[in-house]
């Protein structure tokens, strides 16, 4: 579990600028317009219409659009790079290039990786098979997690979120094999059928590890039941939002308190943790009835339960009828992918995951420019000096509030690019002998890395995310933004473009993590990351009716047939959106205002393009499938009201495009909302 933070894009998907070299495109083209449709009758049709026609979405994929397309089209940089270094055999051992080539070496090596069949898990079903009894649960349990391995629940250190000097031991609900707990618990058809097909999964996975076909199919059943009593007693992500209600600091006697069925002591030994002096529990209703199932379920179901966890976490790394059949269910059935990725693009992604900051310096130094940089630095200072003027200006927030704002925005830390300090690896052997055996040590390396956090120091160069990911994120406990070198390029952000495309862009995406600081749960955090109320009760309340307005407008957009989007779990990201576009348009007003007007390009003034560069970046076409999943579990709304929904409250916007009053994309003023 990485420590908390808010991105723009839940999906971390890797891709490089030098991608684009050679290539000329127009930063915004008319061809991909639908104009049969009105802007101010419905504008993400209007700006992308054309596009959405002409772009169905890949069959290895379940989601198409403009963060796909920046991968799609400069994931053969990614490629190149690993191409090079894994064919070369003689690199100095231990350098960054030896590990990364050898690592993607034997992933791609699917010869040995049938070979060894899932002979390489078996010294890890020995562990499982150390549950003779409930007490040897949780020292086994303490095992897989040192391990880097988690079932049941998640441990991990983090900073504390009441004392951001420091880190915590954090535990947080979890054991699920479906994407979230509301599969589970859900009675609906759909639900049901989903469960059925799950538990069928289940019993072709463990019959392709040994087990026979009838001891399989119990197995199955006994799982599902496992899960299914975890599922009933974790909280919902809506609840997992509030940073008041999972903050719950315990001893560790108090955390044994909780419930007598399981022994944490023996947890943190097995862990190879020899203090705990305090623990965040962020769901104790979870852990106390997690106490009562350790003890209900036999040994026996127990074993059969981590044995699938084993097995489904490592699928991609056994032979090729693991790797179908995990396809057939998390990639066909829960979300409508016909075909499955093609194994380089897979082992690209493992490679980031594992190695992500050694890959990461071998591709900054094809990929990044100082230059790049320096620019992207100017963006965050002028949409800073925006936002504190119209912080400054706000009319419902009183000067006490005020103050705390100001001095938490001047606080915020921004990290472009790729770290300062690259994360070492020299702890970490990687051969070319076998594949799963690599996945297994990267992972007890990075658990063992996250333990050893624990009583030093908060280390404030270290990033969330790997270099190459096109995405960005808000930290509140670090209160700093991030913005990764993989998403510093077209159509987020483009040095040879216009004003317009960049604060469109790339600006709008700087004041969306800027706005993640002072959303419903950044807010909660101040200046230094501590969860602390700098607020007044008066202002609390005028900003709760401010976002109050963006939780209606979003819970009335449906995305499926009967299935609208969740407005309070999507809210933190809809007031991004909302926020960010806000600033970065009044950002982009000062720049022009310095300037001589510059001529329409295309027709299009600049506010017009301003706003087109936005919906093109979040342009998509996605499967009914996914779409489900996501709308169960995803903070972030769907493309095409992330670009209608914040639009219909903006007065920029219909002033841009002339949108008169009763215009379908013109919220009436009694219930249109302005955060910033």
């Amino acid at each position: 579990m990485r420590r908390t933070f808010t991105a723009l894009f839940i999906a971390a998907i890797c891709a490089t600028a030098a991608g684009l070299a050679g290539q000329s495109r127009k930063a915004i083209d008319p061809g991909n317009m639908d104009t049969s449709v009105k802007p101010c009758d419905d504008f993400y049709q209007y700006a992308d219409g054309n596009w959405i026609k002409a772009n169905p979405v890949p069959a290895d994929k379940s989601r198409w659009g403009s963060f796909e397309e920046l991968a799609d089209r400069n994931r053969d940089t990614l490629r190149a790079i690993l191409d090079e270094v894994s064919a070369k055999k003689d690199w100095p051992a231990g350098s960054i290039e030896q590990k990364v080539g050898d690592f993607y070496a034997s992933g791609m090596d699917e010869a040995a990786i049938e070979k060894a069949g899932i002979k390489p898990l078996e010294p890890w079903f020995a562990v499982i098979d150390g549950v003779k009894s409930a007490a040897d649960l949780s020292p086994v349990l303490g095992r897989l997690r040192a391990a880097g391995l988690s079932a049941g629940f998640g441990f991990a250190v983090a900073q504390d979120p009441r004392e951001s000097t420091r880190y915590i031991g954090t535990l947080n609900q979890g054991g699920l094999g479906l994407p979230d707990r509301d599969y589970y618990v859900k009675d609906d058809p759909k639900s049901k059928e989903i469960r059925d097909k799950y538990e069928a999964h289940v019993a072709r996975m463990l019959e392709l590890a040994g087990h026979s076909h009838e001891a399989a199919a119990r197995e199955a059943a006994v799982v599902l039941g496992i899960e299914s009593r975890l599922a009933k007693v974790s909280i919902t992500r809506v609840e997992n939002r509030d940073p008041q209600k999972t903050y719950n600091k315990m001893t560790l006697a108090e955390v044994q308190a909780l419930g007598t069925g399981f022994d944490w002591s023996q947890y943190f030994k097995a862990l190879g943790v020899a203090e705990v002096p305090a623990l965040n529990v962020r769901q104790p209703q979870f852990f106390k009835a997690f106490a009562e199932i350790a003890t209900s379920v036999s040994a026996a179901e127990w074993r059969t339960f981590l044995q699938w966890h084993m097995v489904r976490s490592m699928a991609d790394a056994l032979p090729k009828a693991f790797q179908d059949e995990s396809f057939a269910f998390n990639g066909k059935i829960l979300n409508g992918v016909p075909e499955q990725e093609q194994r380089w693009i897979r082992v690209q992604a493992a490679t980031d995951r594992a190695l992500g900051e050694a890959l990461g310096q071998l591709f900054v130094r094809r990929a990044f420019s100082p230059e790049a940089k320096a620019k992207m630095i100017g963006l965050v200072g002028n949409l800073r000096a925006t936002l504190k003027e119209r912080i400054e200006k706000l009319d419902w927030m009183g000067p006490e509030t005020r103050a705390q704002a100001l001095r938490k925005l001047a606080a915020f830390g921004v990290k472009v690019g790729y770290p300062d300090k690259w994360r070492d690896y020299s702890a970490l052997t990687i051969s070319r002998a076998s594949y799963a055996e690599n996945l297994l040590r990267a992972q007890r390396f990075e658990a063992a890395r996250n333990l050893a956090k624990l009583g030093k120091p908060i280390d404030r160069t270290e990033w969330g995310m790997t270099t190459p990911t096109v995405n960005a994120y808000y930290s509140p406990t670090m209160n700093e933004i991030v913005f990764p070198a993989g998403i510093l390029q077209p159509p987020f952000f483009d040095p040879k473009a216009d004003d317009a495309v960049n604060y469109g862009g790339i600006g709008a995406v700087i004041g969306h993590e800027m706005g993640h600081g002072f959303d419903d749960s950044g807010s909660q955090f101040d200046a230094e990351g501590n969860l602390k109320n700098w607020w007044t009760e008066a202002d609390r309340a005028a900003f709760k009716a401010h976002t109050d307005l963006l939780v209606k407008e979003f819970d009335g957009f449906e995305a499926l047939p009967g299935e609208h989007v969740n407005g309070r779990l999507t809210l933190g990201e809809n007031i991004g959106d909302l926020g960010g576009l806000t600033v970065a348009y009044a950002s982009l007003e000062k720049v022009l205002a310095g300037k001589p007007r510059p001529a329409p390009i295309d027709g299009f003034t600049p506010e017009q393009r301003f706003f087109l560069n936005w919906a093109q970046v979040w342009r998509q076409t996605i499967r009914p499938e996914a779409q489900r999943v996501r709308l169960a579990t995803d903070p972030h709304s769907p493309g095409n009201f992330r670009v209608n929904g914040p639009l219909g409250n903006m007065p920029e916007f219909f002033k841009a495009f002339g949108c008169a009053p009763g215009s379908p994309m013109v919220r009436p003023a009694d219930v249109r909302t302005s955060i910033w």
